[in-house]
Order: C-alpha cells, then sequence, then structure tokens
C-alpha cells in the first residue's frame, strides 16, 4: 500500500511540475510577444514620424543605426516592395496578401506573428499605414514558444527530477506518519480503548470491532462446542468399549451377558443420536432458508402427527399427551417443523414428572407446548437454547438426552424467522410458544 501511494504521489507531482513548466512557458511567451510588439510600434511610429520630414531617405539612415535581426519594410499601396533592409526588393514577391499589410490597409495598423518565407525564422510583425497609403512594416526575428519550451528543457529536467526525489523522501515520511497510528491501531483492534486516530474512521473502525468481536466470539463458541462433543462422545465409548472389554475377557456370567449387550446397544444408540444432532447442527450452521425446499404445510397436521407417534414414549414416562387446535398453514420446510415439534414434544415428556401432561396446541400459526414437569429456573431460561447446556445433568443423560434438542429447535426457527418465547417455573412446568411469520 505505502509503495502504492508513493508511486501515485510521484506521478502527480511529475504531472504538476511539467503542467506548470508549459504554463511558466506560455506566460513568458505572452509577456515576450507583448514587450517585442510594443517596440516595434514604438519604432514604426517614430520612423513614420521621420518620413514625413525627410521621405524614404530616413528609412535608409534609421536602418543603419538599428540591430541585425530588426527588420524595415516599405509596401507601396499596390502591395509592391519599395524597400526592405535585410532582403533585396527584386526578389521579393507581392505583400498586399501578408495578414499584417492587409488589415493596416483596412483599418490603419496590424501584427502578426509566423514563419518568414524570407528569411526562413519566426518573425514579429507590426504594419503601419502612412498618408500616402503605402504600409511601413517593422519586424523583429524572435523565438517561438517551441523553442523558448525546448531552450528550458535542461532545467526543466533537472528541476523534475530533483523535485521527484524531494517528492519520494516527503511522501515517504508523510505515509509513514500517516499511516503509523492506523498501524497501532489495527494490531490492538481488540481492545476498546484504542482510540481512532482519525474521525473519518469511526464508522469502519465499529464495524471492524463488532466484527472482530462475533469472530472472537463464534471461535469461543465452536471450541467449547467441540470440547463438548469430546466430552459427550467419549461417555458412550466409555460405556462400549468398557463393556465389549468385560466380554471379550469372559469376565462375565453367562446370565449378565444380555444385561451388558442391553447397554452397549442402549450407548450405541445414544452415540448415534448424539452424532445424528450434531451433523443436523453443522448442516444449519452453514445453510440459509433458500438452501432448503419451502412448501406450505399445516402445523396442526403435524402436531398431531406427532402426538400419536409420541404415545407409547409418553405411556412409557406415566404421561398423558393432548393435541389441540385448528389448521394452520405456513410456508416452511416440513422436515425441519416435525423436528421441532418432535425435539419440544420429546423434552417435555422426558423432564415431565410421573402423572403429568403434555399439551400442544395450535392456532393462528403459532406452536405451543405445554408440559408440567420440572420446570426451568429464570437464571437458566436464556440458556437452555445453547448447545450441550443442561439444567439437570444426571437427569438428561439418564433419559438419553443429548443438550443439542433444544438448540435444534433454535436453529430452525432462525431459518424460518419465527420467533421463540418461554414461560416456566419450577416445579410447576414449561410452555414454549413459537410464533412463525
Amino acid at each position: 500500500m505505502k509503495h502504492f501511494i508513493n508511486i501515485r504521489i510521484m506521478i502527480l507531482s511529475t504531472a504538476a511540475i511539467l503542467m506548470t513548466a508549459v504554463f511558466c512557458t506560455l506566460a513568458y511567451y505572452n509577456v515576450l510577444r507583448k514587450e517585442v510588439m510594443d517596440n516595434l510600434k514604438v519604432c514604426a511610429r517614430l520612423l513614420s514620424d521621420k518620413m514625413m520630414i525627410n521621405g524614404e531617405e530616413a528609412l535608409e539612415d534609421y536602418a543603419h543605426d538599428l540591430y541585425d535581426d530588426f527588420r524595415l519594410t516599405l509596401i507601396r499601396p499596390d502591395g509592391s516592395v519599395a524597400f526592405d533592409n535585410v532582403a533585396k526588393i527584386e526578389g521579393l514577391d507581392n505583400h498586399k496578401d501578408r495578414v499584417e499589410i492587409n488589415q493596416a490597409m483596412k483599418e490603419g495598423e496590424g501584427e502578426s506573428v509566423r514563419r518568414s518565407a524570407t528569411i526562413n525564422h519566426t518573425n514579429y510583425y507590426y504594419a503601419i499605414r502612412l498618408k500616402d497609403g503605402s504600409v511601413l512594416r517593422t519586424s523583429r526575428e524572435s523565438h517561438s514558444m517551441i523553442n523558448i519550451f525546448l531552450h528550458a528543457m535542461p532545467l526543466i529536467i533537472i528541476v523534475v527530477i530533483i523535485l521527484i526525489i524531494v517528492c519520494y523522501f516527503v511522501s515517504r515520511e508523510l505515509i509513514k506518519r500517516l499511516l503509523k497510528p492506523i498501524e497501532a491501531l489495527a494490531d490492538n483492534i481488540g481492545r476498546e480503548d484504542q482510540e481512532c486516530p482519525y474521525p473519518e474512521l469511526e464508522p469502519v473502525l465499529g464495524h471492524i470491532r463488532k466484527q472482530h468481536h462475533d469472530i472472537v466470539e463464534h471461535a469461543k463458541v465452536r471450541q467449547e462446542f467441540t470440547a463438548n462433543v469430546s466430552h459427550e462422545l467419549k461417555t458412550p465409548l466409555t460405556a462400549i468399549s468398557g463393556y465389549a472389554e468385560l466380554i471379550e475377557n469372559g469376565l462375565v456370567r453367562e446370565e449378565d451377558t444380555y444385561k451388558f449387550a442391553g447397554e452397549i446397544h442402549k450407548s450405541a444408540s445414544r452415540l448415534l443420536t448424539l452424532i445424528n444432532d450434531i451433523l443436523r447442527l453443522s448442516e444449519f450452521d452453514v445453510s440459509v432458508r433458500d438452501d432448503f425446499e419451502m412448501e406450505e404445510v399445516n402445523i396442526y397436521d403435524i402436531a398431531r402427527t406427532c402426538g400419536e407417534m409420541m404415545e407409547l414414549k409418553a405411556k412409557d414416562h406415566d404421561v398423558t399427551i393432548k393435541v389441540e387446535g385448528e389448521d394452520s398453514f405456513i410456508t416452511a420446510n416440513k422436515d425441519m417443523m416435525e423436528e421441532i415439534v418432535y425435539n419440544l414434544c420429546d423434552n417435555a415428556i422426558r423432564y415431565n414428572r410421573p402423572g403429568g401432561r403434555v399439551e400442544i396446541i395450535v392456532k393462528d400459526k403459532t406452536l405451543h407446548i405445554k408440559d408440567t414437569g420440572i420446570g426451568i429456573s429464570e437464571e437458566y431460561q436464556d440458556r437452555v437454547f445453547e448447545r450441550f447446556f443442561r439444567v439437570d445433568k444426571s437427569r438428561s443423560r439418564k433419559t438419553g438426552g443429548t443438550g443439542l434438542g433444544l438448540a435444534i429447535v433454535k436453529h430452525i426457527a432462525s431459518i424460518h424467522e419465527a420467533a421463540i418465547h418461554m414461560e416456566s417455573q419450577p416445579g410447576k412446568g414449561t410452555e414454549i410458544t413459537i410464533c412463525f411469520p
């Protein structure tokens, strides 16, 4: 970046210097042109006054006192040359079509700057009409603007080189001082007390700090998630490995073999459930709403089907399950809706008490699931949707919970832009409400 800025500054400096040189040359040329023309006018008028007294003889006398680059020409009314102190008049063509001559004949005086075909130099011309109709022209050789610029070119090149060198070191130091506080800010982007060096960067800095905070938090969550996954996987794997080792070494009585096989099967089932939930969450982490097939689904039909499917499990836990409500259609992914209802019902049954009940109510695009279970204290209600968070870890593992069910529910609700609300009291039960848009 520094190199890029340096190059751009030097390019701009070089362009500015060259443009300055061109404009200065043009200004100098205009001053020179005016000065030369003023001298030619003075000379022409003085000579015209002398000619009124002494006639054309004054031309020859005056011509001897002039510089070599000063030219006098007298043109008759018909355009022929009567006198010229530089060229032989016999070889000169008619001058009536010359710009300054034509202008002087019409307006009394005229001027022009052009390259002379006679002497092959750039000349400044001034012409004045005399009383007898003839035209007296004074001219002088001088440098054109191009010649002036070319003569100044070596000096311009030297100045350009010097200024480029100066600009390089000045811009290098300036950029270094300009970027130093920004680099210091970048090294301490996570520190809230680090002040922004430039007010213009405040909005960008706020956005970057927010992103940095989100990245750090996300990394922390992923680290905790990885640690929790390792811990959760280790428990059933250890049980499977331990029971299998006992059976392999013949340390289990024949009548206990079925019991150990049942424990292995139970741990394996828990392991598969845990892996499926982890894979499901990983899928949600990298997906958005458009990645899933959406259709019009009836939440009440899904709730009724889930209630019928969960009746056996509810009976095993001595819990009654009841579905109420009315047809309620939303645009959603059907599999995900079934997953939400299943996970919430599964939790309501698992954390209920003997003789308890679960109610599933669907109305106005809203899903309510109530239970008369153990409830959740207020201090934990904001955390129950976190991955692997359990209020009662021993009860969760005993009932086969993975601690990921409500996290999956939260992700599905987020994908469908639905709002989740929880009300719970310890010992009285829990009600979770999901409002779909």
